[in-house]
């Protein structure tokens, strides 16, 4: 089939706002020896469903525009060729798979978004805004820093590990994940091989390509073909091999840093990080941020457990819309916390184990408070589950009508943005700016207020009088959050 060049029922991905251009390099390393997660086998079969062969993502990261500007590589699609497999993947997951069903969904994905690009440069050099503590280090002088204990610079670019959901991509957050590069963050987009994906293809060299659709408790068993897994095993299984994954990657960053960055392109069969040499010293691995959406919500707060920890080193998480039916979400958080439910993920209540999944949310985020972590639960008014996606940029008019969100796309996902980026400034200087700097003033979501302030998003900045206090320029966040937990207290109380 011959692709178009652009389809003709969608919009193309915006340009990326911020102070810096974005590059995105695909890297996949071998994972040695491959570790096996869990004992479970593909039934009928003793190929190994949780084995760990390779991690792959995607570096969304800050370039110059002089270099982005003057790059000719070809960009990344943003649905990988070949486009037949990811319809195979969904067509699955719609449990509605065979050869007919498969090629009518490879046309109507093909006529949707076939041939739509990420605009990211690809492979260009990672701008030299941040640069190693001593600019006079070589890439081994650093190294032998890193090995005798110091892991790099203070200073450098902060790195954000993100963890897609169920039935998604690393390129389905590229938009997301861009703007967060635009303002000088590394982002490393995950690419899960835990059957929760549509479809992946692990490569390495000298060893033939394995392709690996969605997948679910009923196609594994145990090792003797006995038994079937529950679907809590399966569940656990898919968590802690994300887990594994996060620390592969993590390992993969600090490789970069200590300056074997060339060994890491080499081993690349995607061919790009021409440039990751030149990273040594330059990502700040001491203190990352591990961040998800959905059930990559689920296994952010998951890789929190224990830690930090050399393997885990999270100084702090951003969890968007935590699963409902991804397994329990963990306690265990000792680092700052931003966690944000879409409109549709706080109004529709749901037994979680036995009580809402909202208030099992606020709980972690009050206990995590209350351990001496800043720590915030807000609600995004307007939007729903798939919002902080690319989908409704590509599609505004038919997401909106499946998925009832209501605020603007665009303006839904500057929401995002712009609270990730008070958070994280945060968690690098400590400084309480923006909606962080607001008290709580809904215990629990309340429809209601929604209605009562109008349409998200479509709103002036009037001023308003909260507490006798004049609101300017923040006036406007209530008609785009509602903040349940924050370290500001709620409103109406007296602050010491």
């Amino acid at each position: 089939m011959v692709y178009r060049a652009q389809p003709l029922l969608a919009h193309p991905l915006p340009q990326h706002t911020g102070p810096y251009a974005v590059g995105a390099i695909d890297v996949e390393a071998p994972v040695l020896p491959a570790r096996t997660i869990h004992p479970a086998r593909f039934k009928g079969t003793d190929e190994k469903a949780f084995e760990l062969q390779t991690v792959l993502f995607t570096l969304y990261y800050p370039a110059s525009y002089a270099a982005a500007a003057s790059s000719h590589a070809k960009r990344h699609t943003w649905i990988p060729e070949p486009l037949s497999l990811r319809a195979r993947g969904y067509a699955r997951a719609a449990h509605i798979s065979n050869w007919f069903t498969d090629k009518v969904l490879t046309t109507a994905i093909n006529a949707i978004v076939g041939g739509i690009t990420i605009p990211a440069a690809v492979d260009v050099p990672l701008s030299g805004h941040a640069v190693p503590t001593s600019q006079d280090k070589s890439a081994d002088e650093t190294k032998q820093d890193v090995m005798a204990g110091d892991d790099g610079p203070s200073d450098g670019y902060p790195v954000i590990i993100f963890s897609h959901g169920t039935v998604a991509s690393r390129t389905d957050y590229s938009h997301y994940a861009g703007e967060l590069a635009a303002r000088g963050h590394i982002v490393v987009m995950l690419e899960h091989r835990d059957g929760s994906g549509p479809s992946t293809i692990i490569r390495q060299h000298g060893a033939a390509n394995v392709t690996r659709l969605l997948f679910d408790v009923s196609s594994v068993e145990t090792p003797d073909h006995k038994q079937s897994l529950t679907v809590e095993e399966f569940h656990q299984a898919q968590l802690a091999f994300r887990e594994a994954e996060i620390e592969a990657a993590v390992r993969v960053l600090k490789a970069i840093n200590a300056g074997d960055g060339a060994s890491v392109r080499r081993h690349n069969p995607y061919g790009e990080g021409r440039d990751l040499p030149h990273w040594a010293g330059r990502l700040n691995t001491r203190a990352m941020i591990v961040a998800g959406h959905s059930y990559g919500a689920t296994g952010a707060l998951q890789a929190l457990r224990g830690g930090p920890t050399d393997a885990r080193p999270f100084a702090a998480a951003i969890v968007l819309d935590p699963g409902k039916q991804s397994g329990p979400l963990n306690r265990d958080v000792r680092v700052p916390l931003l966690v944000v439910h879409s409109n549709s993920w706080s109004s529709r209540t749901s037994l979680f184990y036995g009580r809402a999944h909202f208030d099992t949310v606020k709980e972690i985020v009050e206990q995590n408070n209350a351990r001496g972590n800043p720590s915030w639960f807000m609600t995004s008014i307007g939007t729903s589950h798939p919002s902080v996606t690319d989908a409704p940029l590509l599609e505004p008019w038919l997401l909106s009508f499946t998925t009832g969100a209501t605020i603007n796309v665009y303006q839904g996902l500057r929401q995002y943005v712009h609270v990730a980026e008070d958070f994280l400034a945060f968690v690098a200087g400590g400084e309480v700016r923006g909606l962080l700097a607001e008290k709580a003033e809904f215990p629990q979501y309340d429809e209601g207020a929604v209605l009562g302030l109008g349409k998200p998003g479509q709103g002036g900045r009037n001023k308003t009088i909260v507490e006798d206090v004049v609101q300017g320029e923040w006036a406007d966040w209530r008609r785009y959050w509602q903040i349940h937990v924050s370290p500001a207290g709620t409103a109406g109380t007296k602050q010491e």
